[in-house]
């Protein structure tokens, strides 16, 4: 068994697994990062050893996971396919299965978890996030195509049909209290206890007997979860979309402002899809 990664940094303690991605300034979910995902999500399937809680947090405190690289998505479906099947080539069918993992999974997300880094931590079992500086959204919508790696699937079920819409298709940022509000993730914690109220739970969770935790996960992901053919079909008209002349124009106008690089349009994405000329 091994946790050793090129862009994630794992420390086990006490039966809990630390993740913290470590790919960039933005975290963008890319060739490496997924590969490095895709592998860690095989050991927890195959030997988990003594691992019975993973959290996945960041290294870079302003970003969780911005978004996928939009110049890499061919690259990093290919990488995604290496969970599953040749039909399950796409990120949402990878997240998919990392919902299921046989283990609790925890995202502590400080900074912006956007598009498939909200994915990302839509598809573990719970979210904490810091009060101060966390920040989510699906902006998908806002460049013409729709979240494609579960978004859809996950939202609609915790915040039902309307509130649902308002997130998906306003392709706004959401501030961590707003998030918790509308049940969007489990909770939000002021930034200087986030740490310990998930280290606490985390370790809490790892000591007690794992057959028992293993089968209410199951049971509750069994009433809950997105059924698979509903996920491919997400993932199938993403890729679609952003393949239609007006998306990529709304994506090329959106590069050359400065996505994908730290700076204003990536800290203020909720705003600057909706500043595209007329």
């Amino acid at each position: 068994m091994s946790f050793a990664y090129s862009s994630i940094r794992t420390r086990p303690e006490g039966g809990v697994l630390f993740a913290t991605l470590d790919a960039g300034p933005l975290n963008l979910i890319g060739v490496d990062l997924v590969r490095d995902l895709v592998s860690l999500v095989d050991t927890l399937y195959a030997d988990p050893g003594d691992v019975r809680v993973v959290v996945i947090d960041s290294a870079s405190p302003d970003y969780f996971s911005a978004h996928v690289d939009l110049t890499a998505v061919p690259q990093y479906t290919a990488e995604a396919a290496k969970a599953g099947g040749p039909g399950d080539a796409s990120l949402g069918m990878f997240l998919a299965k990392l919902a299921r993992v046989p283990v609790i999974t925890i995202a502590k997300v400080r900074g912006r978890a956007r598009g498939g880094g909200d994915e990302l931590a839509l598809a573990c079992d719970m979210i904490f996030a810091s009060r101060e500086n966390a920040v989510f959204s699906q902006f998908e919508t806002g460049t013409g195509a729709l979240p494609g790696a579960g978004g859809i699937q996950h939202l609609t079920r915790r915040l039902g049909r309307t509130r649902a819409i308002e997130a998906i298709i306003g392709a706004d940022d959401f501030d961590a209290d707003l998030a918790e509000r509308y049940g969007w993730i489990t909770r939000a914690l002021p930034d200087a206890e986030l740490d310990g109220f998930v280290e606490r739970l985390a370790k809490r969770i790892a000591g007690f007997p794992p057959e028992g935790v293993k089968a209410a996960k199951r049971a509750i992901n069994d009433l809950t979860l997105a059924d698979c053919a509903d996920v491919r079909s997400d993932a199938a008209t993403f890729q679609g979309l952003i393949a239609l002349p007006e998306t990529r124009e709304r994506l090329e106008h959106l590069a050359s402002r400065g996505l994908q690089s730290p700076g204003d349009v990536e800290t203020n994405l909720g705003r600057a899809v909706a500043e595209f000329p007329r």
